[in-house]
């Protein structure tokens, strides 16, 4: 007669309610996999091997099994929180040791790292600076919060149509400032090799049947006009001008008539030299007179002499206006589209995309010339409104990082308040083939270990991995009603073993009693 049936009987029915009671206390713990605890019977060996007589001697916990089943996804405020959807587990640095969670709630720590609240390290793939993904070692994921740099305007694909029954411009030769010396202009947004905004207009003007030429302006001025006013920026009299100016501005005691002097000087340096490059441009003689009112004896000291060098700038190009020279050339067909092999008739041949180069006056400190090529290829005339259909810019300003946030492939997209994107980094997923073998560690993470097998990683969506969802969680797989039943069961199956030791106890009392 034993009591060790009733005993190991209650032994798995208090272990068999602490898993449930596990259960029920994490029910609401993001990524948390319910356990089962499951049994064994248990038979004692026989001296000959043979126990087909034997009754058993209780019950055995052979293992508490956690249940890796998908738990249901809820939507979230923070960007950062990410949910599973299928099969994986993140992969997460602590101080160097890897370890392996499906709680999603993540946050940037001071350095820009991306860690959980036990501020194990998220880790995955990096990008370089050019955001692209650079698969290969496994680091901690890092936002780098630094600027994203200038890029400057090198290309531009414009498609208009214009209309063919457009009529030849009554005023010649083409001026900007001539609305009825061509048809249509349309500004595009361009950029310096420091990000300074400007702005590039093409114009249209028809010079005859099927033939169309495009004149440039940079920031509301022709370029053959503008490289003209901007010469005072290369000419040497005019740089140690602009540099006596400063010197007496900045001198201590300060002389203002020194300043006085410096100014009058810079303008007439600056005057002649943009007057020698608007004759070269073939100005005529009322284009050169209007440049020459702004400088030497025309301008009475008392104007110039109260002017920076850069308010004298502006006066000379305000008045600096030389013959237009076109861009280029386009020729169209009969159905329409250009005709490449009349443009290359022409003299010289035209070719696509055509170089502009564009100066950048008054200075930014950028490149004085943004070359820019633009392709008119996509172009058509119809006997449609004129009007733009597409066109499109490289280059861009500096942009400061506003937000980001992560794709179903895991790639972190970093968006800047430039409009532009880059990619972050790139989040992973490990895999066991048994994950059942994987060491609980508590706060959600778990080790791998020889039963589980090692990790296979890879991006998200690739694989058996599943996608991954942003400002989402995925809660507890717990069902709490079921455990609440399985803890009824659990109850009764301890109230039961205890009553055969109960009962065990009343046999034995009734033997001892035996006189």
């Amino acid at each position: 007669m034993s009591f060790q049936q009733g005993l190991s009987g209650l032994n798995g029915a208090a272990k068999s309610l602490d898993v449930i009671g596990n259960n029920i206390a994490n029910s609401s713990t993001v990524g948390f996999k319910q356990s089962q605890a499951q049994f064994a019977d248990i038979y004692a060996n026989s001296l000959y091997g043979v126990g087909g007589n034997q009754a058993g001697i209780g019950v055995s916990v052979s293992q508490i099994a956690q249940q890796f089943n998908q738990g249901n996804l809820e939507s979230s405020s923070n960007p950062l929180d990410i949910a599973i959807n299928g099969a994986g587990f993140f992969r997460t640095s602590v101080n160097g040791a890897i370890q392996y969670s499906r709680n999603g709630q993540f946050q940037v720590d001071k350095s820009g790292f991306i860690v959980n609240a036990q501020l194990a390290q998220l880790t995955g793939y990096p990008a370089d600076a050019n955001g692209k993904i650079v698969a290969g070692a496994m680091v901690p994921l890092q936002i780098d919060q630094s600027d994203m740099k200038p890029q400057a305007t090198t290309k531009i694909s414009t498609e208009v149509n214009l209309n063919s029954n457009t009529a030849m411009p009554t005023t010649v030769p083409f001026k900007t400032t001539e609305d009825t010396s061509y048809g249509k202009s349309f500004p595009v947004e361009v950029f310096d090799s420091l990000g300074n905004s400007h702005i590039m207009s093409n114009f249209y003007v028809k010079t005859g049947t099927n033939t169309w030429d495009v004149y440039s302006a940079m920031d509301g001025t022709e370029v053959t006009s503008m490289k003209a006013a901007a010469a005072l920026q290369t000419d040497a009299a005019s740089l140690a001008a602009r540099a006596a100016y400063q010197a007496a501005a900045t001198a201590v005691p300060l002389v203002p008539a020194n300043v006085t002097a410096a100014a009058v000087a810079y303008g007439n340096a600056a005057g002649a030299a943009v007057s020698a490059a608007a004759a070269a441009a073939g100005a005529t003689p009322a284009q050169l007179a209007a440049i020459a009112a702004t400088y030497g004896s025309a301008v009475p000291n008392g104007i110039n002499s109260s002017r920076t060098p850069d308010q004298i700038d502006a006066a000379i190009r305000a008045v600096t206006n030389v013959p237009a020279v076109k861009t280029g050339s386009l020729v169209f067909n009969t159905l329409g589209t250009l005709d490449r092999a009349a443009m290359l008739a022409l003299t010289p041949p035209q070719t696509l995309p055509v170089t502009v180069n564009l100066p950048i006056f008054p200075a930014t400190g950028a490149n004085p010339t943004l070359s820019v090529q633009v392709d008119f290829t996509k172009s058509t005339q119809l006997g449609s409104a004129t009007a733009e259909k597409k066109t499109e810019a490289d280059g861009y300003k500096a942009g400061q990082l506003s937000q980001f946030i992560v794709g179903d492939d895991g790639i972190i997209q970093g968006q800047y308040n430039n409009g532009k994107t880059r990619s972050l980094g790139q989040v992973v997923l490990s895999n066991f083939v048994n994950p059942n073998g994987l060491e609980p560690l508590g706060n959600n993470a778990w080790v791998e270990s020889s039963a589980s097998g090692k990790p296979v990683t890879a991006e998200p969506k690739t694989g058996n991995l599943g996608n991954l969802r942003a400002s989402a969680v995925e809660v507890s797989n717990v069902d709490l009603t079921a455990e609440l039943v399985n803890m009824i069961t659990a109850q009764r199956a301890y109230q039961a073993n205890a009553q055969t030791i109960k009962t065990q106890d009343s046999v034995l009392q009734t033997l001892v009693n035996l006189r």
